[in-house]
């Protein structure tokens, strides 16, 4: 009997123990039920975004002779309207976040374009250490990756914005080659390179689905190998459509401006990238 009244006791204490953590300690009053934050892009600690892209490029570039005299460079030359690039690329781009802690995030994000085309030429074109004559067929391609990672502390952050700023390090990698199958012409040059970059990220909760974010990458430089600029941006509107499931539309661009000296790659780089994107984005 007394086992029994033992064993009751235990199971009336267990019971009471929830309604008792409920109360406050103190005065015994009922605690307000626990809330949760919204799902939200300022409360999301890890997300992976899908997006259809379809940029439109304007690309300039000349490759300069190696160990050529003072002065000495290559054509300067329009892939798209001087070498028949196309100039619009239909394509997919993969990023994620990881939130470390409510103020600190991590975004890696990577691009890849590679095209090519084929144009008769209406010059002559000095392509690195090759001369294209003009009328003849020349063969060009022109690849681009680009890996970055971001790290951005909010030093604002409520319910509805949060902005931070942090530091941004993008690896960049340029493979180009250029041809003339009929006179057995080839030239190939490759230049690689990582570069920090300042970032800037918003976030702006319109209502508990709808939202807008925009994020910025920029660099200039200026030293006596690399000058220029860099800027990666984009911006979107997005409707959450269940907590962990997001739709939205938005536009991205990049501008590289780069004049390289040395290396496997002198000469310069100018080039836009830029359009809409579609995107799907799991998070939690």
């Amino acid at each position: 009997m007394r086992i029994f009244r033992a064993v009751a006791a235990v199971l009336l204490v267990t019971q009471a123990m929830p309604a008792l953590a409920d109360r406050d300690p103190y005065s015994g009053a009922p605690l307000p039920p626990a809330t949760h934050a919204p799902a939200s892009p300022i409360t999301d600690h890890f997300y992976i975004r899908a997006a259809f892209y379809s940029p439109k490029y304007n690309t300039s570039f000349r490759v300069d002779p190696t160990n050529a005299p003072p002065g000495t460079t290559g054509t300067p030359v329009n892939a798209e309207n001087d070498l028949g690039l196309p100039h619009r690329v239909r394509q997919g781009v993969v990023d994620f976040m990881f939130r470390l802690r409510d103020r600190n995030k991590v975004r890696v994000g990577y691009f890849e374009s590679n095209r090519s085309g084929s144009q008769v030429l209406a010059n002559d074109v000095v392509f690195g250490n090759q001369t294209f004559p003009a009328g003849e067929l020349a063969q060009t391609s022109f690849d681009l990756q680009q890996f970055n990672i971001t790290y951005t502390y909010s030093f604002i952050r409520n319910d509805r914005f949060e902005v931070g700023s942090g530091l941004a390090l993008y690896f960049l990698q340029i493979d180009t080659i250029g041809q003339v199958p009929a006179q057995g012409l080839r030239q190939e040059v490759t230049a690689a390179t990582p570069f920090p970059a300042l970032p800037l990220d918003l976030t702006w909760c319109l209502s508990s689905r709808w939202a807008a974010t925009a994020q910025a990458a920029y660099l200039k430089v200026n030293t006596h190998n690399l000058s220029g600029s860099y800027l990666d941006t984009h911006a979107d509107i997005q409707y959450r459509w269940v907590p962990n499931f997001v739709v939205g539309a938005g536009y991205a661009s990049i501008r590289t401006d780069l004049t390289h000296r040395n290396g496997s790659f002198p000469g310069v780089v100018n080039m836009t990238i830029k359009g809409p994107q579609v995107f799907v984005r799991f998070s939690f």
